[in-house]
């Protein structure tokens, strides 16, 4: 049975992906910090525990994201666009369209009928762009990150976050606090400033449905909600958690189909002989 595994070095969370040929078996996954390489060996460990694999029957590794060169026990290296193609195409293979925000960037890729990369954008470079303004913003107002996805469900009347970068935003939620707007209304009104960019964002790559999200922050059920309220029904998002674990499975797929080519071509260079 052929095993591989995808690993996704990410700015703030490191993921792993373990695939066999009946789909995937297990996830892992860290923060990443400084030490990349250790991260991607704790995320893969995380990722064997869940799936009952020993080590060695790993057969396969690539990695993805931006710390990817730095897997010492890589045998592949994709991109991170390539390997999220191939990871939300493998929940909804009629993908053309992905968003995928992350804690640090935010970025849009439409793909063509077979799965190739056409164009993409990424956010400008300002965390307002990003999820890392919701967890901020939830921090400025007390609240824990796991408790975003609650807390935006008692809101009544979102205020609006309009600030172009993340300093003025946050000048913007320090004003609505002091003008004594409820927590619940200003974090709902954060969200949905993310939401705005990343519809801004997929315009400009021309998007077309049918669209997946993906990203950490999809985790938060009101943002892909109000996402498809935008969007129209032809959105989709990975069942939770497997959202924030696109990118590794993504290069996991590529691992496997590199490993039935390499497997393939021996077996005809043995036919040959």
């Amino acid at each position: 049975m052929s095993i591989t595994a995808g690993i996704d070095v990410g700015s703030t969370y490191t993921k792993a992906a373990v695939l066999g040929p009946g789909g995937l078996l297990g996830t892992g996954m860290c923060k990443t910090g400084f030490k990349l390489d250790q991260a991607a060996s704790r995320a893969l460990d995380t990722a064997l525990e869940a799936s009952d694999v020993a080590p060695d029957e790993i057969e396969y590794v690539a990695s993805t994201g931006h710390g990817r060169n730095q897997v010492s026990f890589r045998d592949l290296q994709l991109t991170d666009m390539t390997a999220q193609s191939w990871g939300t195409r493998h929940f909804f293979p009629l993908t053309r369209t992905v968003l995928d925000i992350g804690g640090q960037t935010m970025k849009a890729m439409r793909l063509t009928e077979t799965g190739q990369v056409k164009s993409f954008r990424l956010n400008d470079k300002c965390a307002a762009g990003t999820g890392a303004f919701l967890e901020k913003t939830a921090r400025y107002l007390g609240y824990e990150i796991e408790e975003i996805g609650p807390l935006v469900e008692y809101s009544r009347e979102p205020v609006p976050i309009s600030g172009v970068c993340a300093v003025f935003a946050e000048s913007e939620v320090i004003n609505h606090v002091s003008n004594g707007a409820q927590p619940a209304d200003i974090m709902y009104g954060a969200m949905e400033s993310l939401i705005e960019r990343s519809v801004r964002l997929m315009k400009r790559v021309q998007m077309e449905p049918e669209f997946t999200l993906v990203g950490g922050i999809m985790r938060f059920p009101t943002m892909a909600r109000v996402l498809r309220e935008q969007l129209g029904d032809a959105v989709r998002v990975p069942e939770e958690p497997l959202g924030q674990f696109t990118g590794a499975i993504g290069a996991a797929v590529v691992a496997q189909r590199r490993l039935h080519k390499l497997g393939t071509a021996g077996r005809t260079t043995a036919a040959a002989g």
